[in-house]
């Protein structure tokens, strides 16, 4: 691609490509492309003039490379990605919001009086109307005083100050539209899939893993125990009990046998079914979730509710009091002059636009948030619960050795290891088939059907034989497994440093997988900071032993360790909590995980932890850094604030302007115009980032 430079300075550039403008398309594909790049931290293009900041770290001269080497036709986008990546959407309102804005002051301009008062009554009949059909369900609302406010201007013949009101009711509410929709719009696009490969059944009954992109309509794939169906489609064979919570909202997972029909999104939490692909597209996940989030509930915050919910309170008393002061003053004008102020505007605006901005917020830090409530929660928070595995140590454990038991070579032992372990997404499994993988060992399918237990393990049968791995628990107490004669000094001498993974065959111990799970180099400032923030009861829970569960603790600075608990275990702690009246966080990446992130306030799942932890989960963050639940914390806490403090202002300001009209200070025609001035600012300001202003 031929570009120029237009400005630089250290780690910033600005490019300018030949063309006068871009397609949305062509912006899209150039930012995902961008975007991708190793060396880049941000990157934004824009379409109108065709040109793009690039932040970047490491050699200039690479990255001009890679920019120069960017063929549109190249780049591979996932489904989903550029139909819904709201540059579009965008744009329109933009052009929305400056059409209205020149229309209004150009009219008053240009059209000679009488006509611009008839084009304003001609407007005013909409908000007259909508005030009718209100009081005619039995209900005074906001409708009804914006209704009754315009409609006493025009009858006086004061065209300017309906006019005025109905250009600002129109920005505001295009205002909260385009929040509203682009907020959607991001947090659809961030709750949809983006699967990478997929278990295909192949004609001769052979399970494959490949990627999501070969698979076609009446393609059959197998979804195991914990992992998220990837297409839309019909149960072929197999039964399971699917969680389908994240497009119904319901928790309690639906039985599906063969013959029923699955949708994209939704878990398996037990069981294993195959499903025959009735549309391979990712469009239709995104739909139904969009469809989900604007029908749903979700979205709003307790104190955006009342706050709502207050402002059509107040409506009969501002209609009251400007009965009062009519007849208390018999003087009309300072009558208006409440009518013309009420609360219930900024109210309805600030509140909604404050939480969706938020929530894209969030987003912007790869924070994805399922509704306005969970921030809430966050932020009335004063207990957290810390899963260990894959969430205060990191994501990608690594195998440290293999100690064989049976005379098997460590290599063969990983092998079979690996060939059970890659169909579970777990933090512990996954370093089993990475190790595998860097040493090259191909682990075609040995086993018969693989059953999953949930904290526990692994069971299969190989030519034969039956195998297991998974915790000392499962292994020895479970399963009754035993020690092979002779090797009682070699097992009581395992290195305590690390965590243990058992391998079992026929009942008898085959291989202890040793895996190095280094503690996150952030977690322990993580900790410090949240109990700084507010959080009074810092606690881990692991499924590991207490030794490694006692050291991990000390290290951290939590305030109480549980160890070798099972998922039950956390659950209830964390319901036992919550009747002890607080308020719980939740944080884990498992299967074993899921129960508890259901019963806490909030349930916290890390990015790269199994599919049924991030549907079941209220709020996902990214797997990069801890420090991004601190900036949660930061964010939650900050939107509340914003909430109490746009009440303040809104309350504090109104019956300033409501004092002033009665006194005679202000006529009608000011205050309408103050007050929907100040509507319109405070919805701006609503907008803005909060952790710009917090931080």
């Amino acid at each position: 691609m031929k570009f120029r430079i237009k400005h630089e300075i250290r780690g910033r550039i600005r490019i300018h490509m030949e063309a006068k403008r871009l397609s949305y398309k062509e912006a899209d594909l150039f930012q995902y492309y961008l975007e991708e790049l190793p060396q880049v931290t941000k990157a934004v293009v824009y379409e109108r003039t065709a040109d793009a900041v690039i932040c970047y770290q490491g050699e200039r001269s690479t990255l001009l490379k890679k920019v120069a080497a960017y063929r549109c036709k190249d780049v591979k986008v996932p489904d989903g990605i550029l139909e819904h990546s709201g540059r579009e959407l965008n744009s329109q309102y933009q052009e929305k919001l400056v059409n209205k804005v020149l229309f209004h002051y150009g009219r008053k301009v240009f059209l000679p009086a009488p006509i611009a008062a008839a084009y304003t009554g001609f407007c005013s009949i909409k908000y007259i109307w909508k005030g009718i059909q209100t009081l005619a369900k039995g209900k005074i609302e906001v409708p009804v005083l914006d209704g009754t406010a315009i409609g006493v201007s025009v009858l006086r013949g004061d065209t300017a100050t309906a006019g005025s009101i109905m250009f600002l009711l129109g920005i505001g509410e295009l205002l909260e539209e385009w929040t509203h929709k682009k907020s959607v719009d991001d947090l659809a696009r961030t709750m949809s899939l983006n699967v990478d490969k997929v278990w295909i059944k192949e004609a001769s009954g052979q399970e494959v893993l490949v990627s999501a992109s070969r698979i076609r309509e009446n393609d059959q794939i197998v979804v195991h125990m914990g992992n998220v169906v990837p297409f839309d489609g019909t149960v072929s064979d197999g039964e399971a009990m699917l969680n389908q919570a994240s497009l119904t909202g319901e928790s309690a997972p639906v039985r599906k046998t063969a013959g029923n029909t699955v949708f994209a999104g939704t878990v398996v939490e037990e069981g294993e079914i195959t499903v025959l692909v009735r549309k391979a597209g990712g469009s239709s996940r995104y739909e139904k979730i969009a469809a989900m989030i604007e029908e749903s509930e979700k979205l709003k915050s307790g104190l955006e509710s009342k706050a709502e919910h207050l402002a059509d309170k107040l409506v009969p008393y501002t209609l009251a009091g400007t009965a009062l002061t009519w007849l208390f003053t018999r003087n009309v004008t300072k009558a208006l002059s409440v009518l013309m102020v009420d609360f219930s505007c900024a109210l309805k605006l600030a509140m909604p636009v404050s939480v969706l901005s938020a929530i894209r917020e969030a987003g912007s830090f790869k924070i994805t948030v399922k509704g306005g409530k969970f921030l809430e929660a966050v932020a009335e928070a004063d207990t957290i619960v810390f899963d260990k595995t894959g969430t205060l140590t990191e994501a990608k454990p690594i195998v440290a050795k293999v100690i064989s038991f049976n005379g098997y070579s460590e290599n063969e032992l990983l092998r079979i290891a690996a060939c059970l372990e890659e169909h579970f997404p777990h933090s512990m499994a996954k370093a089993v088939v990475n190790a595998a993988k860097e040493r090259h060992l191909d682990h075609e399918e040995m086993h018969t059907k693989v059953e999953y237990i949930v904290a526990h393990g692994i069971s299969t049968t190989i030519e034969g034989k039956k195998a297991v791995i998974g915790s000392h628990h499962f292994i020895f107490e479970d399963e009754k497994c035993t020690i092979p004669e002779g090797m009682e000094d070699r097992f009581e001498n395992l290195p305590e440093e690390y965590s243990h993974l058992y391998l079992a065959i026929q009942n008898e111990l085959a291989a202890v997988i040793c895996i190095e799970d280094p503690l996150r180099k952030e977690a322990a400032q993580v900790v410090e900071q949240l109990r700084e923030a507010g959080l009074s009861k810092i606690v881990m829970m692991t499924g590991d032993s207490d030794r490694t569960a006692k050291a991990i603790a000390k290290r951290v600075g939590v305030d109480e360790y549980y160890s070798e608990v099972l998922p039950e275990d956390k659950a209830n702690f964390v319901e036992r909590e919550k009747q002890a009246g607080r308020k719980v966080i939740m944080i884990g990446d498992g299967i074993n995980d899921s129960p508890a992130l259901s019963a806490a306030d909030v349930g916290i799942a890390i990015s790269e932890g199994a599919e049924i932890a991030r549907e079941v989960a209220d709020i996902t963050v990214g797997a990069d850094d801890l420090k991004e639940i601190v900036k949660l914390k930061r964010l939650s806490d900050a939107l509340m604030q914003r909430i109490r403090r746009n009440y303040r202002i809104i309350v504090g300001f109104n019956t300033g302007l409501i004092v002033c009209g009665v006194t005679g200070v202000l006529p009608p025609t000011t205050s309408a115009l103050l007050h929907n001035t100040s509507t319109l600012v405070i919805g701006l300001q609503s907008m803005k980032n909060l952790l710009d202003e917090s931080e």
